[in-house]
């Protein structure tokens, strides 16, 4: 048999890998030379950037601060730090800090005041509201005053009174004058009698120099003020000790204050206390606490606060509304811990704040429990947790507490 020229298969397969080969060696080549020889540069770690997010929304993911697309709120730094998901801490940049408005401040010893606010109105001091009554039996023939409001003095005639009685009785004294020498018992006893209807020796004496009863007996006022309430009217019969006015010096008034439980501690008897009426815009009133009522209200929870006030300009009326304020020390002379309000998170029976730590060049908050006394002011006292001369948050404390719970580190809404 004849020899044939056709290639195998075989050798024609290894053909075709040299071809690959050559190729993949011809690519090499080209890269290596096209470097220079160098071999290839390496890759820049690329810095990483800072994404916004919300804490009430925390898919939202923006390469830029702003506000929220779904809820409107501002965007906080969701921090991508390598090597610090493992503390408990916060770690923010000083940019980031800045843009979320995280302001803090170092905690100091200071002196505590309670400011209590309280609502009420004014009234009228009880102590001077006299009632002006007639000594005597008859009819009202005129009246000098006829209206509530008015001003009167001390002495002022208010009424004049038709006493059949009393005119009866002037009458005996005009007639045991006559022969008092011989009868100086029933002489006395007649002026005696007219004593108590009210009549000054004066009078009496006037009567009895003149021959004649007076017919209409004059009612004078025994103090100054301003009528509050009229009782009759011309001709109404009157009886002995019937009121006729109320007269009331609303040169001093009662401020009447409700005060809850939590106030009475820090109230006393002598306590100053300003207060203001929608009534007078623009002008501050003072008085003193005098008397605490010893009871509480148990529809209202309230006890009555009495400060008295003085109204010499008359600008204050009984019935007006007010709004006072009282303060009063806390705590030790030396001082106590007091913190603002921004700066605490309630949350249950829980109390935090973010304390900075020392010793970093960016801001880093961590989370720690306070245990709060009283209000104080605009802040609060606190009883135990923090140490004077450490740095609290006090401006931004929400948006830290929100960079703690996208990153799934202890805040307020979980325990450690």
């Amino acid at each position: 048999m004849g020899t044939s020229n056709t290639p195998s298969k075989g050798s024609a397969g290894r053909i075709i890998g040299y071809i690959l080969i050559a190729v993949v060696a011809f690519v090499l080549g080209a890269v290596v030379f096209h470097n220079g020889g160098k071999g290839a540069e390496p890759v820049k770690e690329q810095k990483a950037e800072t994404i916004w997010t919300c804490s009430m929304d925390p898919q939202v993911r923006m390469h830029e601060p702003g506000k929220c697309p779904i809820c409107g709120m501002d965007l906080i730094p969701l921090n991508q730090l390598s090597g610090q998901d493992d503390t408990m801490a916060i770690h923010f940049t000083i940019e980031a800090a800045s843009l979320a408005k995280v302001m803090t401040s170092v905690v100091t010893r200071g002196k505590a005041v309670k400011e209590l606010r309280l609502y009420g109105r004014i009234e009228s001091d009880e102590r001077l509201i006299q009632s002006q009554v007639s000594h005597l039996s008859g009819r009202v023939e005129k009246l000098y005053v006829n209206f509530t409001g008015e001003r009167v003095v001390k002495g002022q005639k208010l009424a004049e009174i038709y006493s059949p009685e009393l005119i009866t009785a002037q009458q005996e004294l005009i007639e045991t004058g006559k022969s008092k020498k011989e009868q100086p018992a029933l002489y006395e006893a007649s002026r005696e009698k007219l004593r108590q209807w009210k009549l000054s020796d004066i009078q009496i004496t006037q009567i009895e120099s003149s021959g004649s009863p007076i017919n209409n007996f004059e009612i004078l006022s025994n103090t100054s003020g301003t009528v509050t309430s009229r009782k009759v009217n011309a001709g109404d019969y009157v009886t002995r000790g019937m009121t006729l006015f109320e007269i009331t010096d609303l040169s001093r008034l009662w401020v009447q204050l409700d005060a809850y439980e939590s106030d009475l501690p820090y109230l006393g008897n002598g306590s100053k206390v300003t207060f203001t009426s929608d009534a007078v815009p623009g002008v501050e009133f003072s008085g003193t606490v005098s008397f605490i009522d010893p009871q509480i209200d148990i529809m209202t929870r309230v006890a009555k606060i009495r400060v008295e006030a003085v109204n010499n300009s008359g600008s204050l009326k009984p019935g007006m509304f007010v709004t006072a304020t009282a303060s009063s020390p806390i705590g030790a002379c030396a001082g106590e811990i007091v913190v603002q309000k921004s700066s605490v998170l309630w949350t249950g029976r829980r109390s935090v704040v973010y304390v900075k730590q020392p010793g970093s060049e960016e801001p880093v908050f961590a989370m720690r429990e306070i245990t709060l006394g009283p209000e104080a002011g605009n802040g609060y006292i606190v009883s135990s947790g923090l140490s004077e001369g450490e740095e609290i948050v006090t401006n931004g404390t929400f948006s830290v507490d929100a960079a703690a719970q996208l990153e799934g580190k202890p805040s307020m809404m979980e325990h450690k």
